[in-house]
């Protein structure tokens, strides 16, 4: 491993250099252009990198625990695998970055774009991504629990699988999100946008679902037993409801009221169809 620890990189330009499995623990590169540079393996243990230029680079599997990356640019980077935890990335440009299975835990994301981002199976367990645009973000299978996600914007994330449990998503924009098979037990939900999101086989048992926006959003077969502040207006309004678990006083009503809501999506459509066939 080469050791640059001790070389000063004051304002210099490492554009497309090979830095593979360098020791850069604790060193400043604050600015620096790191432009397609190769830093797969490479340590940088807190090290500063804010405002840095890292775009289209490699840091497959490098080490970035601690590290100051504030309003860096890493659009298109590659950090599969990179230990990113604890680190600082607020303000930072992730658009189409790859952070497949990397240990991103404890970190803030504050005011980050991380749209088109792969955070697919990453672990994101008590991360900050408070006011953070994820819009279209894969984050299929990735651990979120406890995380921070007041006011983010989601919208039409891939959520497939993931683990939300007590995670805060507080006024999220959440519009044609996919949460299929998402576990949301005991998250915050508290006026969070859900409209036309797909919640199929979702556990929202012990959400908050206070003013949460449910308009024309898919709980087919989600379990809603024991949700918080839920309310027989907001499910009237939702696509379908065919094999949800709700708590009795809900099913009853909602039964007498808006029995379609019980049908399947595809029994829906047929029926629409024959509708409109026969006027």
């Amino acid at each position: 491993m080469i050791d640059l620890r001790e070389i000063n990189f004051l304002r210099a330009n490492l554009k497309e250099i090979n830095l593979e499995r360098a020791n850069l623990e604790k060193i400043d590169l604050t600015g620096v252009n790191l432009r397609e540079t190769n830093l797969e393996g490479a340590d940088l243990d807190w090290a500063i990198l804010a405002g840095a230029n890292l775009v289209g680079t490699k840091l497959e599997k490098a080490n970035l625990k601690g590290a100051n990356l504030q309003r860096a640019h890493l659009e298109g980077a590659n950090l599969e695998g990179a230990n990113l935890e604890g680190a600082n990335l607020e303000g930072a440009i992730l658009e189409r970055a790859n952070l497949f299975m990397a240990d991103l835990e404890g970190s803030s994301f504050e005011g980050a774009i991380l749209d088109g981002a792969n955070l697919e199976e990453a672990n994101l367990r008590e991360a900050n991504f408070r006011a953070t645009t994820l819009i279209k973000a894969d984050l299929q299978e990735a651990d979120l629990k406890r995380a921070e996600l007041e006011g983010a914007n989601l919208e039409r994330a891939n959520l497939r699988e993931t683990k939300l449990q007590g995670a805060n998503l507080r006024e999220a924009n959440l519009e044609g999100t996919d949460f299929i098979k998402a576990n949301l037990y005991g998250a915050n939900l508290v006026k969070s946008h859900l409209k036309g999101a797909n919640l199929k086989e979702v556990n929202l048992q012990g959400t908050n679902l206070f003013m949460a926006k449910l308009e024309g959003t898919n709980l087919e077969g989600a379990n809603l037993r024991g949700a918080l502040n839920l309310s027989i207006d907001q499910l009237s309004k939702v696509r379908g409801l065919y094999n949800v678990k709700l708590d009795e006083e809900f099913l009853i009503q909602l039964k007498e009221e808006f029995p379609f809501l019980f049908k399947s999506l595809k029994q829906q459509f047929l029926e629409s169809q024959r509708n409109l066939l026969e006027t």
